[in-house]
């Protein structure tokens, strides 16, 4: 394990030699411990390569090895999307570290052809997993992916989905209209949730409607949040983000 540090720190440093060192650890991995091979790829960005495509593919459905999780970490951190099919398999691992991986995974290697098996997952009786659902639909964008999102906005089946919120502040500008509408809902749950997305655009546009809910909306929500703090602390949400993007600019 100190050995594998070592290299890894190498590998980092842009050693050629340790980070040949590491790919033949995955290349071979059935040679190897599981944690040594679980360690090393979660820093895989660091030394990985196009030589690695197979070697992670076939982890990726060796259920003896056990290690599918890591296997598609080291997919997704090197974008090999030949992994899909497989990720798509995995959704209903029994285990929840690879289920939630595959997730992860999906959501930076698919596309809209993943979201009908992704959906689902936004119903989970696990609240990471939802989370992860979500994640993964807004970072993969489109119809598809919003019209999943907006069902569960509308339709919420759980109390707290700040998670929804912030993915479809992804998809601003075009979603703010949308949301403006929601603010205006007579279910303050939905104002409550607008106002959190509206927020989290960072968009000038949302500002009108944060205002004006801060100022006059005195709707609770089922689990006792009030719309007008809601809409308070979008405000600030939507100020930090443009002081971010700013900083980032300048």
């Amino acid at each position: 394990m100190e050995n594998l540090r070592l290299l890894l720190d190498r590998a980092a440093d842009g050693d050629a030699s340790a980070e040949e060192a590491l790919r033949g650890l995955v290349r071979d991995y059935r040679d190897y411990h599981r944690s040594l091979y679980t360690r090393a790829l979660n820093l895989a960005a660091i030394f990985g390569d196009d030589t690695l495509r197979e070697p992670l593919l076939a982890s990726l459905a060796d259920t003896q090895y056990n290690c599918q999780a890591w296997a598609a970490m080291g997919c997704a951190a090197l974008g090999f999307r030949e992994a899909v099919p497989s990720l798509i398999a995995m959704l209903d691992h029994p285990q929840d570290m690879a289920r939630e991986q595959a997730v992860i995974a999906l959501g930076q290697l698919g596309d809209e052809s993943v979201v009908p098996a992704l959906t689902p997952v936004l119903r989970d009786s696990i609240a990471g997993m939802r989370e992860r659902a979500a994640e993964a639909l807004g970072l993969i964008g489109g119809e598809a992916a919003l019209a999943a999102l907006w069902d569960e906005f509308e339709n919420r089946r759980y109390y707290r989905i700040g998670y929804i919120a912030s993915a479809l502040a992804k998809f601003a500008p075009d979603i703010i209209p949308r949301l403006c509408k929601a603010a205006d809902s007579d279910d303050p749950d939905q104002r409550y949730w607008a106002a959190v997305a509206l927020g989290s655009t960072g968009d000038d546009r949302a500002v009108p409607t944060l205002e004006r809910l801060m100022a006059h909306d005195r709707g609770s929500t089922v689990f006792d949040g009030m719309v007008s703090v809601a809409a308070k602390k979008g405000l600030r949400t939507l100020r930090r983000i443009q002081a971010a993007i700013a900083a980032r600019e300048s």
